[in-house]
């Protein structure tokens, strides 16, 4: 018996795919910043290129398996949000008010969504029967 996904579910899947989405566009452009100029420590450019890539690979990741209703994605995805909100907040009162709604509002929403009892129980597998051996 297949179990329905929830909407809230569908909404957070989609925000940190997108975020994957834009932490890869991040990374692109800073390869070709990489590539046009000169960085000031090619070891520690690399490696921030690197961190880029793997973070987003990771949201990919944990966006696909909470699609697919595993428990351990609620965590990864708290864990990112919060770092997210560290990030907007400061964005915002530096002045960059577009910059910072952008990186304020989807954590926020997928805050708020996490903690539904419909995404809950699809992650926690409570809706099927235990399985027989």
């Amino acid at each position: 018996m297949a179990r329905r996904r929830p909407a809230a579910v569908v909404m957070i899947a989609l925000v940190v795919i997108l975020e994957a989405l834009g932490m890869l566009a991040a990374a692109g452009f800073y390869l070709f910043g990489l590539v046009t100029s000169t960085p000031a420590s090619l070891g520690g450019a690399v490696f921030m290129l690197v961190l880029l890539l793997l973070l987003a690979t990771w949201l990919l990741v944990v966006g696909h398996f909470l699609w697919r209703g595993y428990r351990w994605t609620r965590s990864a995805i708290l864990t990112w949000q919060l770092f997210m909100l560290v990030i907007a907040v400061p964005t915002l009162s530096g002045g960059y008010l577009l910059y910072g709604y952008c990186l304020l509002i989807p954590p926020l929403a997928a805050l708020v969504l996490l903690f539904r009892r419909e995404v809950v129980a699809y992650t926690s597998r409570t809706a099927q029967p235990p399985a027989a051996l």
